[in-house]
């Protein structure tokens, strides 16, 4: 039975324990969780160099491909700093404010909404590539390119409004430390004192309709995309369509795959260790993985990063 309303205090900040339960090796994991960072960061922003400053990627597949290196920097800056400054014990690292709470977790679901309407987008793009490469220009123009993109992020900006709203609506009266190393809405859920089954329902809701529409246009994109690769006779051919699809088919798989698992059920979870685990792979290792699959598995990237490189070590003679 809840408290008398009148008797219930408001929270106003939060303790984020991180991962408190690891304190022997914290230094080993700062480590471990900078290097990632900075790779990160080093690895998404020459993505976006690299494409805005070879000609030769001024292609709509790359244009996208800076629009999700973008994203995924901002979608482990709005986590890894404040997680950093954590291991290291800096003063007020582990406190986060109410509003500042609400803000990462509207910020996060944001960018990561985002990524699975632009993965999508990079489907549709692969789709017309493969199955109709004499209507590729007409149907993904320049002008295509940038209103799917502007809708990718539109789309992702709305996601989290109903959740977020909803979240700003329960009490927290009780006890404010969040087993977690950011505002994710399953551990803040545990902590409210009030019904929370209008905001789990919203927040299911909302997740299977990101991820089901999401994935439903990458999967009719793929399905037709094999159904074209089956009827292609050569298999030099073949092979050459297919690569075309591999690092961003793999990207969907990493990313779709932990996603589901997290967001896609109940929102308070039963086993909060586990779900910091995969909270770290898909906010931290993924997008430190992308920028590798992309120009591992892409001729043209790897292309353009050996002639700027070439092109570095010239002007330094």
């Amino acid at each position: 039975m809840q408290p008398d309303t009148a008797n219930q205090t408001h929270t106003a900040e939060f303790v984020l324990v991180g991962f408190a339960e690891l304190r022997e090796t914290r230094l080993f994991l700062f480590s471990l969780f900078l290097t990632t960072y900075l790779l990160t960061l080093v690895e998404n922003l020459a993505i976006i160099v690299l494409v805005r400053f070879d000609p030769r990627l001024h292609r709509p597949m790359y244009f996208f491909l800076t629009h999700l290196s973008c994203l995924e920097i901002g979608y482990t800056s709005v986590t890894v700093p404040k997680m950093l400054a954590g291991f290291l014990g800096v003063a007020g690292s582990q406190r986060i404010s109410y509003a500042g709470c609400l803000t990462q977790l509207f910020v996060f679901t944001f960018l990561g909404a985002t990524e699975c309407f632009l993965l999508a987008a990079m489907a549709y793009d692969r789709y017309v590539a493969v199955c109709l490469p004499l209507r590729y220009a007409a149907l993904v123009s320049w002008g295509a390119c940038v209103r799917l993109a502007a809708a990718c992020w539109l789309g992702g900006f709305l996601t989290p409004v109903l959740p977020v709203y909803l979240m700003s609506r329960l009490r927290f009266c009780g006890p404010n430390v969040i087993d977690h190393f950011f505002c994710d809405a399953s551990p803040l859920l545990a902590l409210a004192c009030s019904d929370v089954s209008l905001k789990e329902t919203a927040d299911l809701l909302v997740s299977l309709a990101v991820l089901l529409a999401s994935s439903a246009v990458i999967a009719a994109s793929y399905g037709r995309i094999v159904w074209t690769l089956l009827r292609i006779r050569a298999a030099a051919e073949r092979r050459k369509a297919f690569s075309t699809c591999a690092a961003h088919l793999t990207v969907v798989s990493l990313f779709y795959g932990t996603l589901f698992f997290m967001y896609a059920r109940t929102r308070v979870a039963s086993c909060i260790s586990f779900n910091k685990v995969v909270s770290v792979f898909y906010s931290i290792v993924t997008p430190m993985l992308n920028p590798l699959i992309y120009s591992l598995r892409n001729r043209e990237v790897n292309a353009a990063l050996g002639r700027a490189v070439s092109c570095r070590s010239w002007k330094g003679q």
